[in-house]
């Protein structure tokens, strides 16, 4: 069905009967103006090529640079395939009459093109021809919408820039402009090829992969109070009247990124240094940057060109293809007629889904894929293949540094946010499992594990992160949300006030709903994954990429929320690529394996899928049920690790009661390993720990004894030198000169701590020296181990602290 372009015909009112159904969901048989966008339009050229026509000559010869075998593996290719995109689309659907139109443009652009997404809940899709996704010749016939190079198909007022002498192309939300003859563009000026091809620069530019990776909703953007942006477009360059005519839309009137916030990738990047980074001036990047992916990207360009530039000199920049289409020499073709290219992008468009293909691959099997069955046996095997890539690019993604204080970093080595992309469900956090001398657990911040959970009335245990709100829990992620006032402006148009927005993700009871939105004060957000209707970011505590700049990230509505995180560089500053995290040792903690971790489905939206897809529209009613399904059997996601590192404490432990720092006065060894002082009366040795930091400047360092007997006196002790002598019941382990910290008092459970003094003050410690610390406590009354030769006293294991 092709799309109807000139609209004046109809009124305001009728458009809106027309197209949007608030009080119920039916997919719209025409996409309404809310959501229709610049670009090319559908039937405005002529029908793509299929994938399989490309494989002739770009595939069947060697897989590790052949474009059609990596393609194949890659989520590009299976964007339609996908059973999160198939199950997010019916919520959002529900949410919007015809929003399914938005992500049918970027999810299956050959049947978008081809007239074939009306009605808007993909029902009419071929089920073999688009279910290919991102096609090989959608691609190749992208033109630069600012009208340099190539001139695509675009006809008023569907106008995808700003228009004006030198203007300005809109990049996003698959607002592509395609080239309408038969020739195919790409980077080269020469080729040999049975088609003709065309030269254009847009290849080499991330403004190309702008394209998609930069996602802005039309809807919000035109009929929510805020335009769904940080800062309200200004008055006239919108409508803000559901169903009128396109021109005067948000859409036609900004650039994308000025309004309906959903993603900022490319955004992202174009904020960044890196963006403006040459490759082949890699040695003048920060140190810390120089490693993960950014250097796995160099090495790939300077081992085919060793100038760091393209094969025809042209200059090359960490660009999205620089990273995500790694250069290799090869051949682009099997003909024998293709070059050779020093600079041949690999086609595998690697990303960070290790999931998703396992999910399609379980749908297949049970014949619920919606658009492109079967599977073939190498299809299955490029899959598997893309997530090995995609697994390494994970772990490129970022590094871990642990610092002195108790501090560890995380820094992002990519060139957007990390994490980015799609934020429903997807995050980032640390675990970081604490363990005493002895290797007992002590405790564990960011554990992953089984809830239970009621899943259609039955429990259920899912895996998931157990404490989100934990003090200790560190969290990367993006909130997206409603307004209240955005919610007044819902009802009004007739959605209905027990709209839920969110779910209790134990029992599955609604916790808010879109009339609880809008009864809150002015100002409220409520924070959902209705992804169509979000109008706000509540938090987006994400990773900054290098030398993010708040102006540009400003302007694109890229900032973190809140806009002071990571360096507070204000209007006209910088923001830090890295998150410095504050660690909180248990007592007692020996040491700690810490793992960066990412997820990219959460069992929480997974459950929102699920549970807010209420039936209505028949073609995609199931599609929470089965994502659900796909997600049980497929290991729920299992997080991926993206980097380790390991916590010490800054203070050693010495001085242990079991024999290996000589014999106890009276054969009282403790058990070996437990790490603890000589045996007391209570049958054990007391311990010596610490916290805080060995910080000068910061005094915060605090001794701790346990495991000492109850109710008696005793006294922290340091010295200057190590030595390991008996000494009463225990081991001295102290040398010359030594100094009396203070008196502090066992409680009834035998602990006590250096609370009560400052150990900087009283030790008269400064940076650069090293000092030896017990603690020396009463044990008498005839029950020591050494009766009767007891010393009436006895010493706990020790620590030696190096000031800093």
């Amino acid at each position: 069905m092709k799309r109807v372009h000139s609209l004046a015909s109809l009124s305001g009112a009728a458009l809106a009967t027309a197209a949007l159904s608030f009080t119920s969901s039916f997919q719209a048989v025409i996409a309404p103006t809310d959501v229709q966008q610049p670009g090319t339009q559908p039937l405005e050229r002529g029908a793509l090529f299929r994938p399989e026509q490309c494989r002739n000559c770009h595939g069947l010869y060697d897989e590790n640079v052949e474009p059609w075998y990596q393609w194949r593996g890659s989520m590009m290719a299976h964007a339609t395939r996908d059973p999160l995109f198939w199950a997010s689309m019916a919520v959002a659907e529900q949410d919007f009459d015809g929003a399914g139109d938005l992500c049918l443009r970027c999810h299956s652009p050959a049947g978008w093109i081809e007239g074939t997404s009306e009605p808007t809940d993909g029902s009419q899709l071929d089920p073999i021809d688009h279910g290919k996704g991102v096609t090989c010749h959608l691609c190749h016939t992208l033109t630069d919408p600012d009208d340099s190079g190539p001139l695509g198909v675009q006809n008023a007022p569907f106008i995808a820039n700003d228009g004006g002498t030198s203007p300005e192309g809109y990049y996003g939300s698959s607002m592509y402009v395609l080239w309408a003859g038969n020739q195919r563009l790409g980077p080269y000026a020469t080729s040999a090829s049975p088609h003709a091809s065309i030269q254009s620069d847009f290849f080499r530019e991330s403004e190309l992969c702008g394209t998609c990776h930069d996602v802005s909703n039309p809807v919000t953007g035109d009929l929510a109070p805020n335009n769904g942006a940080a800062t309200p477009l200004a008055p006239g360059t919108f409508d803000g009247t559901p169903g009128a005519p396109v021109a005067g839309k948000a859409a036609f009137n900004n650039l994308p990124f000025l309004y309906g916030v959903l993603e900022r990738t490319f955004s992202e990047h174009k904020a960044s240094v890196l963006s403006q980074s040459l490759v082949s001036n890699y040695a003048s990047l920060p140190a810390d940057l120089r490693d993960g992916s950014i250097e796995t990207a160099y090495l790939a360009v300077t081992g085919s060109i060793p100038a760091g530039t393209f094969e025809d000199g042209s200059p090359r920049y960490f660009s999205c293809q620089t990273c995500h289409m790694q250069p290799t020499t090869g051949e682009g073709a099997s003909s024998g007629q293709a070059s050779l290219r020093h600079d041949l992008g690999r086609h595998d468009l690697t990303g960070g889904s290790t999931w998703i293909p396992a999910a399609i691959q379980y749908l297949d099997a049970q014949g619920l894929l919606r658009v492109g069955q079967v599977l073939d046996a190498d299809e299955i095997q490029a899959m598997d293949d893309a997530v090995l890539r995609a697994r390494a690019m994970l772990q490129d993604a970022a590094s871990l540094e642990v610092l002195p204080g108790d501090v560890v970093r995380v820094t992002n080595l990519t060139g957007h946010k990390l994490l980015t992309g799609y934020p429903e469900g997807r995050r980032m956090w640390l675990n970081v499992r604490w363990y005493s001398y002895a290797g007992e657990l002590l405790r564990e911040d960011g554990a992953y594990g089984q809830l239970e959970v009621t899943l259609g009335g039955h429990p259920q245990q899912v895996d998931t992160i157990l404490d989100l709100d934990g003090t200790n829990t560190r969290i990367y992620e993006a909130h997206f949300a409603m307004t209240k006032e955005w919610a007044d402006t819902l009802l009004g148009l007739g959605y209905p006030a027990s709209l839920a927005l969110e779910y209790d993700r134990v029992s599955g009871q609604v916790v808010h709903t879109l009339g609880e939105l809008a009864a809150q004060p002015a100002g409220s957000a409520f924070e959902t994954f209705h992804f169509a209707l979000n109008n706000t970011i509540k938090d987006d505590n994400r990773i900054p990429p290098y030398g993010m700049s708040y102006d540009e990230a400003s302007l694109r509505n890229a900032l973190p929320v809140p806009a002071d995180l990571y360096g507070d560089p204000g209007p006209g500053g910088t923001y830090e690529h890295w998150d410095d995290v504050v660690l909180s040792p248990p007592l007692g903690a020996a040491t700690a394996s810490i793992e960066l971790l990412y997820q990219a489905t959460s069992w929480e939206y997974i459950q929102f899928l699920d549970l807010a897809n209420d039936g209505s529209i028949p073609f995609v009613a199931t599609a929470g049920a089965e994502l659900l399904d796909a997600w049980l059997n497929t290991g729920m996601a299992a997080p991926e690790v993206m980097a380790t590192a390991t916590w010490e404490p800054s203070w050693d432990f010495l001085c242990f009661g079991d024999g290996t720092s000589g014999p106890c006065p009276c054969n009282n060894e403790s058990d070996p390993g437990a790490g603890e002082g000589c045996r007391n009366s209570l049958g054990w040795g007391g311990t010596l720990t610490a916290s805080g930091s060995p910080l000068v400047a910061a005094d915060d360092f605090v001794l701790h004894a346990s495991q000492c007997r109850p109710g008696q006196p005793g006294v922290f002790l340091q010295g200057a030198n190590l030595i390991q002598l008996p000494f009463k019941d225990g081991i001295l382990c102290m040398g010359s000169p030594t100094e009396r910290l203070g008196v502090a008092f066992l409680d009834a459970a035998g602990e006590t701590n250096s609370s009560g003094f400052s150990v900087v003050t009283e030790g008269n410690v400064s940076a650069g020296t090293t000092r030896y610390y017990q603690y020396w406590y009463r044990d008498g009354g005839g029950v020591s181990p050494c009766v009767p030769t007891a010393a009436g006293s006895n010493l706990t294991s020790g620590l030696r602290v190096d000031w800093i």
